[in-house]
């Protein structure tokens, strides 16, 4: 048996391995193939990262073996060697995940480097600058990433010696300077961890592969895979590379570029580089870089081989790259590509664009956008009038790094930002720099504002990838992070002072700016246009408001999944006191004088929601929760509620105290409030009935009919009873008003049970809605409001990869409802089925229903154009898959035919079975037991070989010659008995009939 491979020459791989290899350790290989400038090296795989975890946090022997097997073949391929003196080989180590994730997990630069080999470096390059700036990152990376000691006790050491030689930036230290840092790091390093720096770069090179592996789980890793959908099992991929050096003087440099604008989508090369620096200069933010179209001027040569390679790429790709370059004494390198994080406004003129210039096609288009991505579009913006006025509100001017519209009180760390945003307050994160441990911060503020950095930074690819405002490199501002204050123009700003960010222009303005809802043109428009043309899956919306309704049809809605009638109670102060009345009501009458209060208002606010739709389909709940969720809470309100209901405050609390419900999820809410009141079915369904006659006789082409759904259902006779209250008031109110009337009745899936006898439900019920968001609480046994207090736990330890109230559990939750679906439609082929829960929303979720074979989704309005784009991927998806298993199918049986032919059957014997077969099928239509033995004796070999091969999928040798001679095939074998294609052709179409022969065999 073969040994498992766990690492890859760069030469061994493709672009196609990103699941074993990781997407730098894939394209890295692809490039090579390509026949780019790529410095050699080689992958462990993500397999080797699992196996890490799984045997404790701890490389195995075999596992290790391979790597130094494969630092061998590296030395050997180079010339040089790991710690040697003559030529040493000096490497990188990074991350390389199956999904791009920038800044998340770690790197380590110059690997290799000790106090003999700097000596070499320092004599072979002539620079000893070079040499020791080289040593001292190689020696602060590795006490960060690999040993835990803080990055800024390193940076204050670079600071004092700065201070000390009064310059400001990194490049202005000399040779002297690079070697006291080198030695006061190596200090710092003993010191803080008792033992010398390693001086084995063996040792240093297991020490950080173990690291990398560890970085995938680190805090930010969990949490940017939390929030971008990356499953912890993927693992990530580790690349050795032999370093190439942008820091060995001006004839060097490194950079970081794109193959189109990653803000606004433009088809212009956009990036940045830095002379004389290393690739995590730029990335960091330390320095601000210069614009990569000045490269032209400083390294013609390197600038057209680059721009070269970026149209290749792209075009091999069909997708927008981020590449990584390093410039070594004039020759370019490519250390990187990937598909290239972007706003939602650039992704959409991407892929727009890309269509027409015939890069890809329109489903590859829609592939291309993430539907999350759409929100950011939804997002409000500036007012335009209001920005005119505060234009002497202008403070300062950054690079436009992210767009959009921000305003929130200053704060100056990622921890204030997420204290700040738990209590509701918005913030603006302003920083020096961000770094990869801010991630949390940043996700929960309105903006980022750095000093430092370029377009190309951490700060600035991370906003863009989370569709957050960032200004970058604004370096008029002076932070001081001591003070929590910064300064500008002798202007002081202090934590929790307003702003705002205009991420478009990169301004910042004292104050606040009104902003206005996004409009929805241009690219958006004609990208959900084509994804409208791809989806089969419709999408409606949840409202409780014609305003909400109106909202979801501009966004492209398709009806109402959900209107929450007890919504509507909350609206007004005569609403709720009407609702409350009913609730303390001691009897029916009391009860039916509260409903009479409430029809009206539940008839106006349906009339609006109908209008709002312009006859498009709408969904109505009947009343779901608990009745005690319409009291009030505290004591001084219950003084004024009962007084204004002309009870005492007693009896308000007594009518509390007998509705508490310790489970209130599972207790007396939903349909079981229509059977303990079925007055209150009666008041809903009338209203419900009359808006909807209502509104066609105003609109006499609309035809609506409602559909009237019954929550909480777990037993067919409960959907019964209810059923019959709204059958006999429809029917009442119908015939009162003389007109004809349609209507529909269904229940939502949201109890176990309920998907457990679905075929009964069925026969009353005409379409079902999926209330994912009970049904997945009922499944899994735990409340969604209380789940929060320990799911982290979950997350931490990978118990749970993600939220199952976010994305739909297709292992547990998802058996219910694929379940119902196929119970359903065994009782009524034609039932809607359709999904209303919060997973209506989530691609994740729009995928596994367009599997299953749901209708439509429904979600909240915002989530709309999401839904839509979420749902034609996945018929792009579904029919990719069945093209990829068609095409596999096709190929099993050509090959099955090949090896077929190699005994070769003489003609005469193919005409001789096939008359033979013939013959009996002719006399004896059934031919059940008389084909088994001619099948037996006479056509074996090419039954076996020729004809029935396709069949032997599914049943055994024996069964599957029968399909030859089947009653199906008496057609076409009589018509054309000496068509060897025909026959073979049968077994495919009677799969069936296999089946009940191997059923009759059993």
């Amino acid at each position: 048996m073969a040994t498992k491979k766990y690492v890859y020459k760069f030469s061994e791989g493709n672009g196609s391995m990103r699941e074993l290899l990781g997407g730098k350790g894939a394209n890295l290989a692809e490039m090579s193939i390509l026949g780019m400038p790529v410095p050699d090296g080689f992958t462990i795989t993500t397999e080797a990262c699992n196996a890490y975890y799984a045997d404790g946090k701890k490389i195995n022997k075999n596992i290790m073996d391979e790597i130094h097997k494969h630092v061998e073949m590296l030395q050997k391929a180079t010339g040089k060697k790991l710690g040697g003196l003559e030529n040493p080989l000096l490497v990188s180590v990074r991350s390389g995940a199956r999904a791009s994730m920038p800044g998340m997990m770690d790197t380590i630069l110059n690997l290799g480097m000790n106090d003999e080999v700097v000596k070499v470096v320092e004599e072979k390059s002539g620079n000893k600058r070079f040499a020791y700036d080289s040593y001292r990152r190689f020696v602060q990376m590795f006490s960060d990433v690999v040993m835990g000691l803080s990055k800024s006790r390193f940076e204050e050491i670079i600071d004092e010696v700065k201070e000390k030689k009064g310059v400001t930036q990194d490049i202005e230290l000399d040779a002297e300077d690079m070697f006291e840092l080198t030695n006061r790091f190596k200090a710092f390093y003993k010191k803080e961890l008792k033992e010398d720096f390693p001086q084995d770069p063996t040792v240093q090179l297991e020490r950080a592969i173990e690291a990398v592996f560890r970085s995938w789980n680190n805090d930010r890793a969990i949490f940017y895979r939390k929030m971008n959908d990356i499953p912890s099992s993927w693992g990530t991929a580790v690349n050795v590379q032999t370093m190439v050096f942008g820091n060995m003087g001006d004839d060097c440099g490194t950079g970081v570029a794109f193959t189109r604008n990653p803000a606004t989508g433009e088809r212009k090369l956009f990036g940045e580089y830095l002379i004389n620096a290393q690739g995590e200069d730029v990335v960091a933010g330390i320095r601000t870089p210069s614009p990569i179209a000045e490269l032209k001027k400083v390294m013609p040569k390197a600038y057209k081989d680059f721009t070269d390679i970026c149209a290749r790429l792209e075009k091999h790709y069909h997708d927008m790259q981020d590449m990584e370059f390093t410039i070594e004494h004039g020759k370019l390198f490519m250390l990187q590509t990937r598909n290239a994080k972007r706003t939602a406004a650039a992704a959409l003129k991407v892929a727009v664009d890309m269509e027409k210039e015939g890069l890809v096609t329109k489903d590859q288009a829609l592939l291309m956008v993430d539907p999350k991505q759409l929100d950011d579009l939804l997002h409000p913006q500036f007012d335009a009038d209001d920005l005119k006025k505060k234009k002497n509100d202008v403070i300062a001017k950054g690079l436009a790094a992210s767009p959009g519209a921000a305003c929130g009180e200053i704060v100056f760390t990622a921890e204030e930002a997420k204290t700040k945003a738990t209590m509701g307050r918005k913030v603006i994160l302003v920083r020096l720099e961000t770094s990869p441990e801010d991630i949390e911060g940043m996700h929960v503020s309105e903006g980022i504002l750095t000093v430092r950095g370029g377009m190309t930074s951490h700060a600035a690819v991370v906003a863009r990838g989370m569709g957050a405002c960032c200004v970058s490199g604004c370096g008029d501002i002076k932070v001081n992070e001591s003070k929590l204050q910064f300064t500008v123009k002798g202007e002081v700003f202090k934590d929790g002072d307003i702003i705002s960010l205009d991420g478009s222009t990169g301004l910042v303005y004292r104050g606040e700016i009104k902003t206005v809802p996004a409009t929805i043109s241009g690219n958006f428009k004609k990208f959900m246009q084509w994804a409208d043309e791809r989806r089969t899956m419709k999408i409606r919306t949840n409202a409780d408001t014609p305003e909400d309704a109106a909202r979801a049809v501009s966004f492209g809605a398709e009806g109402v999944g959900l209107v929450r009638t007890e919504h509507m109670f909350f609206n007004s102060p005569e609403r709720i006191k009407a609702i409350r009345e009913l609730v303390v009501a001691q009897n029916v009458e009391q009860r039916q004088i509260a409903l009479k209060q409430l029809e009206p208002m539940q008839q106006g606010d349906f009339e609006g929601i109908f209008e709002a739709m312009g006859g498009r389909s709408v969904t109505i709940r009947l009343l779901d929760p608990p009745l005690h969720e319409f009291l009030p809470k505290a004591e001084a309100e219950s003084l004024e509620v009962a007084k204004a209901l002309g009870i005492s405050v007693e009896d308000l609390m007594a009518a509390a105290a007998n509705l508490h419900e310790f489970n209130p999820m599972m207790g007396h809410r939903g349909c079981r409030l229509d059977v303990t009141y079925p007055e209150i079915g009666v008041m809903q369904t009338r209203a419900i009935i009359k808006a909807a006659i209502n509104i066609n006789k105003k609109h006499r082409g609309w035809k609506l009919v409602p559909e009237i759904m019954v929550p909480l259902v777990g037993e067919k006779k409960e959907l019964d009873y209810v059923a019959q209250i709204i059958r006999t008031t429809a029917d009442e109110v119908i015939k009162e008003a003389g007109v004809k009337q349609d209507y529909k009745i269904g229940t939502m899936i949201e109890i176990p049970r309920a998907a457990l006898n679905a075929d009964e439900l069925a026969e009353t019920a005409e379409f079902f809605s999926f209330g994912t968001n009970d049904l997945t609480q009922m499944t899994f046994g735990f409340s969604r409001d209380d789940a929060g207090k320990f799911l982290d736990d979950y997350y931490s330890k990978h118990i749970y990869d993600n939220d199952p109230f976010a994305h739909v559990d297709v292992n547990g939750v998802g058996k219910l409802i694929s379940m119902a679906c196929e119970k359903g439609r065994s009782t009524r082929k034609d039932i809607h089925l359709g999904v209303c829960g919060e997973h209506g929303g989530d691609p994740v979720s729009i995928e596994f229903f367009q599997r299953v074979g749901l209708t439509y989704v429904s979600c909240s309005p915002y989530r709309v154009p999401i839904a839509r784009l979420a749902a034609a991927q996945a018929a792009i998806r579904a029919d990719v898959k069945s093209t990829v298993v068609a095409k596999k199918t096709v190929a099993k049986k050509a090959t099955k035919k090949a090896t077929a032919k190699k005994p070769v059957a003489k003609k005469a014997t193919t005409k001789t079975v096939s008359k033979k077969v013939a013959k009996p099928v002719v006399k004896k239509s059934p031919a059940k037991k008389t084909v088994k033995p001619v099948a037996k004796k006479t056509t074996k070999k090419v039954a076996n070989k020729k004809v029935v091969k396709p069949a032997a999928k599914k049943v055994t040798k024996p069964v599957a010659k029968k399909p030859v001679v089947k009653k199906q095939a008496v057609k076409k074998v009589t018509k054309k008995v000496a068509a060897p294609k025909a026959v073979a052709k049968k077994p495919v179409a009677k799969k069936a009939s296999a089946k009940k022969t191997t059923k009759k065999s059993k």
